[in-house]
């Protein structure tokens, strides 16, 4: 088993039932389980500030799929929840993104790993960081000193 961690962000259509569909639906990926998930938080959007602000939560999974095969799941979900990419950073029901996954780094076409830029979000470290305070960033860092850096003071905690 692999351990992958996944962040979750919603600002449209009751964005906290969006993340609670998005966890349901990552019980049901094949030989993959959820394993913790942190609390809900509020945040300002990245990009256009003129949509509404996000929710985001960090989900730790187990699984036995490659990161690819995840990575399909994972947008089958966001397309099931009407997930439309039309504007980078727009505003959207569901944002499904692979953080890190076990201690692989990939770097193709499809998947960057870890994201690219989870370690200058505060909505991504406060939330890993709950759920899973040793974590390391490959290549990075500690995300505890990173969110120390960080401002997340704009995170509003929700459940």
């Amino acid at each position: 088993m692999i351990k992958a961690y996944i962040g979750l962000g919603s600002n449209l259509d009751d964005p906290q039932s969006q993340l609670k569909k998005a966890i349901i639906a990552m019980e049901m990926v094949p030989s993959t389980s959820v394993v913790k998930t942190s609390s809900f938080y509020r945040s300002k959007p990245v990009g256009p500030q003129d949509q509404p602000d996000y929710v985001n939560a960090v989900v730790e999974l187990d699984t036995e799929l490659s990161a690819s095969v995840l990575l399909d799941y994972l947008q089958a979900i966001e397309n099931e929840q009407g997930r439309e990419r039309k504007i980078k950073w727009g505003a959207r029901t569901l944002d499904l993104d692979i953080l890190l996954f076990g201690d692989e780094i990939i770097n193709n076409d499809r998947l960057q790993i870890p994201h690219v830029e989870m370690h200058n979000r505060g909505f991504v470290l406060l939330p890993l960081n709950e759920i899973f305070p040793d974590c390391m960033i490959p290549g990075v860092g500690a995300v505890s000193s990173l969110l120390q850096e960080d401002n997340a003071d704009d995170l509003v905690k929700l459940i």
